[in-house]
C-alpha cells in the first residue's frame, strides 16, 4: 500500500514541479500575510515575539488550504480520477498519496515560512525554533489527514473553494488550538514540560484523524 501510495505522492509532486502555480500562490501569501501582521500593530504595545505565535498559526491554517485545494483539482482535467480508481491499487492508497503529497507541499512552504517569521519578528534561532518546526510539523499532519479527506468530498461541487473551508476549518480548530498553545510556550522560553500536555492532544488528534480519514475516504468516492 505505501509503495502505491507513494507513486500517487511523486505524480502530484511531478505535476507541481512542472507548473509550480500553487507553490507560489501558497508562497506569497504566506510571506504577504507576515508583513501585514508585522505593520499592523504596535511594537510599543505588543512585542513582535508575543505575536509571532497567533501570526505563525493564521498563516499556516490559510496557506495550507490554498494548498489543498490543488489536491483533486489537478483529477478534473482528462478526468484523472477515474484512471487512478480503475487503477490496481486501494483506496486507501489513493488517500495516502494524496496526503503525503499535501505534506511534503506544505512542509516545502513552512521551509520558507518560518525562517521568514524568525526574521520578521526576531525569533530566537537554535533549540526554541527547532521545537517550533517540530510543532508545525505535527500539526500538518492533522490538518493534512482532514483537508485532503474535504478535498475529495468538495472537488465535484459548484462551490469546491468555498466548501473545503468551511468543512475543514471547524475540525482545523483543535489542532491550531493545541499547536498555538505549545508554541507559545515554547517561544515563551518556557520549559518544554509545560507544553507536554497541549502536545500529546495534538499528538493524539492526528492519530485519530489519519485513521478515521484513511478509513472513510474510500466511502467519499462513491457515486
Amino acid at each position: 500500500m505505501m509503495g502505491a501510495a507513494w507513486l500517487v505522492a511523486r505524480k502530484d509532486l511531478a505535476i507541481e514541479f512542472r507548473t509550480r502555480t500553487a507553490f507560489f500562490s501558497a508562497l506569497v501569501f504566506a510571506v504577504l500575510a507576515l508583513c501585514i501582521f508585522y505593520f499592523a500593530w504596535d511594537e510599543s504595545i505588543i512585542a513582535p515575539a508575543q505575536r509571532a505565535p497567533g501570526v505563525l498559526w493564521v498563516v499556516l491554517a490559510f496557506s495550507a488550504l490554498l494548498g489543498l485545494q490543488r489536491s483533486f483539482s489537478i483529477e478534473e482535467h482528462d478526468r484523472g480520477i477515474d484512471a487512478l480508481l480503475v487503477s490496481p491499487i486501494s483506496r486507501e492508497a489513493i488517500y495516502l498519496g494524496k496526503a503525503i503529497g499535501n505534506l511534503l507541499f506544505l512542509c516545502a512552504i513552512q521551509l520558507i515560512t518560518i525562517p521568514a517569521l524568525a526574521l520578521f519578528y526576531n525569533l530566537p534561532i537554535g533549540r526554541p525554533l527547532m521545537v517550533v518546526t517540530a510543532i508545525v510539523l505535527l500539526a500538518m499532519i492533522g490538518i493534512v489527514a482532514v483537508g485532503t479527506l474535504f478535498s475529495a468530498m468538495a472537488v465535484n461541487t459548484r462551490l469546491a473553494e468555498l466548501l473545503l473551508p468551511m468543512l475543514s476549518l471547524p475540525f482545523f480548530v483543535p489542532i491550531l488550538m493545541n499547536a498555538a498553545q505549545a508554541t507559545t510556550r515554547v517561544l515563551a522560553d518556557r520549559p518544554l514540560a509545560e507544553s507536554w500536555p497541549w502536545l500529546k492532544i495534538l499528538i493524539a488528534f492526528d492519530l485519530v484523524f489519519v485513521v478515521a480519514c484513511t478509513l472513510a475516504f474510500p466511502f467519499t468516492l462513491e457515486e
